[in-house]
């Protein structure tokens, strides 16, 4: 009995209406096929019912606390309406600020502008590069990958243990790893920020698409997600999190919106009262559509019930290991081992293969889209090909012939709207191209592999 089968047996959900699942792309050996879109965690496909949302709302589109027009009135009480919707979701507790910004990297580096000047950081690097590399202002004590999430929270409380007691400290962990999907134990690491006089902010990026984030029940200080991942449409992020430091830091960015009073002074200057509330760090006209579409996000994934949607993406995370497992030639990535919780995220290498020959032929061939490359997380991908974390690569492929060995990995990823058929299509063409070998041919074009239109097929 396959995977699915057994997954339908056990009556779980289905896959959540998404865009561009009937979208048909062509074949470099002739055809069409629909595209399957395996590459999630860079960003996932708009869930249906969001769009239909934004559709719904984009006839009263207005501007926002500044206007005194009805369709103004109306988009103002929507973007404030979905402040609350983003507060529910995440389990915010009274007094957390929800403040909206343009992404993940957007609201770590609003909260890497407002720590304050003395503010000892501590960040993992495994860390994806948004949590990685914000803290320039600070001081930054960079942490060894971990491999065991016990291990984990041992470096951090020694780490901690040793810092200057008397200044304020903050620490970056991300919930989910972008490269391995592997869970980490944010409730246990808070506990040991906590215990050391030390705020913690989480990088639910990965995690919030994939499973419930209750800051109360993390306990962590700050919550920080891209909407793009989270099955919205548009450029808009979130911050949601303790209010103090946020209130007491000068707007992230300076203008209209962030200002309550601006007057000038008798020497020919201004003085200006900032707001005290979320609207100190939203300077600008929002993106209101985008702010609706995380909301609207929220509210369908709830709906669905998120022990729904994690029973099942559970099921496709076994059958893609499963499959990957009878490939003697593949690795996959892991820190803490097989047996670690993961998200629906997976990275390996295939030996023989370069990484990104691979991912242009199961896009070529195959009609499958995924990542290849480092993620944005250079030093853990380094560490896990075994190769000097220190060693500089970029996030693009690299200038390496089809068959040359790369020091970059291939990530596949899927969720909520991914359908059993892609997956299968995936474990089926992993397991062709390492045994019969790619059908065309391939060349670097600008950084990428891609097919070789003048030549023939092999």
């Amino acid at each position: 009995m396959s995977v699915f089968t057994a997954a339908a047996d056990q009556s779980l959900c289905a896959p959540l209406p998404v865009l561009g699942k009937d979208v048909a792309v062509p074949l470099v050996t002739g055809g069409e096929v629909s595209y399957a879109a395996l590459d999630y965690a860079a960003s996932a496909p708009a869930l249906q019912r969001v769009w239909d949302d934004v559709a719904a709302y984009a006839p009263y589109y207005g501007s926002v606390h500044r206007g005194a027009g009805y369709l103004s009135q109306l988009s103002t009480d929507l973007f404030e309406n979905s402040r609350v919707t983003v507060a529910e979701f995440l389990g915010c507790r009274a007094g957390d600020q929800v403040i909206f910004t343009r992404s993940t990297t957007d609201s770590l580096n609003l909260l890497a502008a407002v720590v304050p000047a003395d503010c000892q950081v501590f960040v993992y690097e495994t860390e994806h590069h948004a949590s990685l590399l914000p803290w320039r202002d600070a001081r930054v004590t960079y942490l060894n990958a971990p491999r065991t999430p016990a291990q984990a929270v041992e470096t951090l409380e020694r780490a901690l243990a040793e810092r200057d007691p008397y200044g304020p400290a903050l620490v970056c962990v991300t919930g989910a790893s972008n490269v391995t999907g592997e869970l980490w134990p944010v409730k246990e690491l808070a506990a040991a920020a906590h215990a050391h006089g030390a705020r913690i902010v989480l990088d639910a990026a990965q995690l919030a698409p994939h499973h419930p984030v209750d800051i109360a029940e993390l306990d962590v200080d700050w919550v920080a997600f891209s909407g793009h991942k989270l099955y919205a449409p548009f450029g808009s992020g979130v911050l949601a999190g303790r209010a103090d430091w946020l209130q007491e830091a000068e707007p992230y960015l300076a203008g209209g919106g962030a200002s309550r009073k601006v007057a000038r002074r008798t020497d020919g200057g201004v003085d200006v009262e900032w707001h005290s509330t979320a609207a100190r760090h939203e300077a600008g006209s929002p993106n209101v559509i985008g702010v609706y579409s995380i909301a609207a996000a929220c509210k369908a994934l709830t709906e669905a019930g998120f022990d729904n949607l994690v029973a099942r993406e559970q099921h496709l995370v076994a059958a893609v290991r499963a499959g990957l497992a009878e490939v003697p030639e593949v690795k996959v990535l892991s820190l803490f081992g097989d047996d670690a919780p993961r998200v629906g995220v997976i990275s390996f290498v295939v030996e023989g293969w370069n990484s990104s020959h691979f991912a242009a032929a199961l896009s070529a061939e195959y009609g499958i889209g995924v990542r290849d490359g480092l993620f944005c997380a250079h030093p853990l991908v380094r560490t896990l090909l075994g190769s000097d974390p220190q060693e500089v690569g970029e996030c693009g492929a690299p200038e390496a012939e089809p068959g040359e060995r790369s020091l970059n990995a291939i990530r596949v990823s899927f969720g909520a709207g991914t359908p059993d058929e892609h997956i299968e299509r995936f474990v089926r063409a992993v397991k062709e191209l390492v045994s019969k070998g790619a059908q065309w041919k391939y060349r670097t074009e600008d950084g990428r592999c891609v097919p070789d239109r003048g030549a023939a097929q092999l």
